[in-house]
């Protein structure tokens, strides 16, 4: 299976909280909520598409008692989203929550070394492993290099605060843009699909004048 990553973010890289005041208030976080003014006509469109191509949904812990907590309310059956998560194969990463507090559908504790548990996922067959918000896992997978695609819906506010999806110190890396759509309506969110092209590099290059002409060294 491949390793996709799926996020909403601010201008400036913020995911957390998107979606309410209380979704994830750790660190003092209190600016919570911040994409729901711009959620309305369509923005929030691609998110069903996302599920359809899910084999099987990864969440950190914090992450599956947020969502747990408010789709396993949802009874809607064409909600793709209450779907998956509902019913299909889930992998929650704690090395505290036991099988029973873990009770959701169908749901897996991953526990240990979750580096090397995800990679055993990786080898087995199938479509998409799909990462849903989940800010410490993502960082783990990233720098491990096991992040396959990023899907992501960045929205222009500059948040300010909070956790970034990729905060300093992140592994380097490069992608190609896959797919990408301004989104119509609202706030025009951008929707890109980004591809891992190289690991480890940004690659490097300069900028110089050769007989009058600006040419890349």
């Amino acid at each position: 299976m491949e390793i996709s990553v799926h996020t909403f973010v601010s201008l400036d890289g913020v995911m957390q909280g998107p979606g309410g005041v209380q979704e994830d208030p750790s660190n003092n976080f209190q600016r919570g909520g911040w994409l729901v003014p711009h959620s309305a006509d369509g923005q929030l469109d691609p998110v069903d598409g996302w599920f359809r191509q899910a084999d099987a949904i990864l969440v950190g812990r914090k992450t599956f008692e947020m969502m747990r907590t408010y789709w396993s309310q949802v009874t809607d059956p064409d909600n793709i989203v209450a779907t998956a998560l509902n019913t299909w194969q889930k992998y929650v990463v704690s090395n505290t929550l036991s099988d029973d507090d873990a009770a959701w559908g169908n749901t897996t504790v991953l526990r240990g070394d979750i580096v090397e548990q995800v990679r055993r996922l990786k080898e087995q067959p199938g479509g998409e492993l799909q990462v849903h918000g989940s800010w410490q896992l993502v960082r783990t997978l990233h720098d491990a290099g096991l992040v396959d695609t990023y899907r992501v819906l960045q929205f222009p506010v500059v948040v300010g605060d909070g956790k970034r999806l990729f905060a300093d110190g992140a592994t380097p890396a490069t992608y190609r843009i896959t797919e990408s759509e301004v989104l119509k309506g609202g706030a025009g969110a951008v929707s890109l699909t980004l591809r891992q092209a190289e690991f480890g590099t940004t690659g490097t290059g300069e900028f110089v004048v050769h007989d009058g002409q600006e040419v890349i060294a």
